[in-house]
């Protein structure tokens, strides 16, 4: 247990200063021409979108339930991937990094690293079942 406890700490100080800055690109290309961009890191998921009218979306790593990966032909001809974030956030339960290079490591970062900040936070991971669309007979 203890041994656990010891790879735990180190997985957790290795992963303390990484931060992913991503832009949203074109599929066809690659090219990044859009307004949105995307930062992880140890603590939040924040996402800037827009050129006049701005808009910051955050969502807190500890709160991201699970994470999906997707892929399209031409995403994978050009080096890009979607990654999906499902969260227990009430504004946006689900957060997509669209057309983003190197997809396959965010996500895998954003996977680890939330399962880290529920732990720092003492956490569970539960599910939102929207008591109120149930119709009571």
């Amino acid at each position: 247990m203890e041994e656990y406890r010891d790879e735990t700490k180190d997985m957790e100080e290795r992963e303390d200063g990484r931060e992913y800055v991503e832009r949203k690109r074109w599929v066809f290309f690659g090219l990044p021409f859009t307004f949105t961009k995307y930062r992880v890191n140890e603590r939040v998921i924040t996402i800037n979108a827009g050129l006049l009218n701005t808009t910051e979306n955050d969502c807190y790593l500890y709160k991201v339930q699970d994470v999906e990966l997707k892929t399209s032909l031409g995403e994978r001809i050009f080096g890009l991937g979607t990654v999906a974030c499902y969260t227990g956030d009430n504004t946006h339960p689900q957060l997509y990094l669209s057309h983003i290079r190197h997809a396959k490591e965010v996500k895998d970062y954003i996977l680890h690293a939330s399962e880290v900040a529920r732990r720092k936070r003492r956490t569970l991971n539960t599910l939102n079942i929207d008591a109120d669309d149930i119709d009571v007979d």
